[in-house]
């Protein structure tokens, strides 16, 4: 469990991996050392698993996302997650999460348009061992990430 401490540092990390400990101990009216102390600390315990960019996706031709409920069918010798780590290396899904529920897996999904969206559904996604019906969910517009 984190302190209150850990927590303010890492709530800094989480809004900007590049900020300096300098620049968090003045945030948070620390010592330099000792924020730099709790950082190294926290990724000793695992609670900093890395340290990543965020790119902006349309930026990239990669401007519409979608969430997409998929349904489990099993079969003989094949597992939940077997199918889930088959989709996971399927190019535009970003993430595969197995949740409780009517649907087994939700999964994050970008592309350029809907089109090339429906194309990663229809023709890879569908094509899945294990995966019987999908529902497709498009993104409006996202507030936070």
């Amino acid at each position: 469990m984190l302190d209150e401490k850990d927590a303010a540092i890492l709530g800094e990390l989480a809004e900007d991996s590049r900020k300096t400990t300098k620049a968090i101990a003045k945030e948070l009216e620390m010592p330099r050392a000792t924020v730099h102390d709790r950082i190294v600390k926290m990724e000793q315990k695992g609670v900093i698993r890395k340290y990543t960019a965020v790119p902006d996706y349309a930026q990239l031709g990669l401007g519409v996302s979608a969430f997409i409920l998929v349904q489990f069918e099993p079969e003989k010798g094949l597992s939940q997650r077997d199918t889930a780590d088959d989709i996971a290396t399927i190019p535009g899904i970003y993430e595969v999460h197995m949740i409780s529920g009517e649907y087994d897996m939700i999964l994050k999904v970008r592309g350029a348009s809907m089109e090339e969206i429906g194309k990663l559904v229809i023709d890879r996604l569908r094509d899945v061992k294990g995966v019987a019906r999908t529902l497709t969910c498009a993104v409006f517009t996202t507030v936070k990430e």
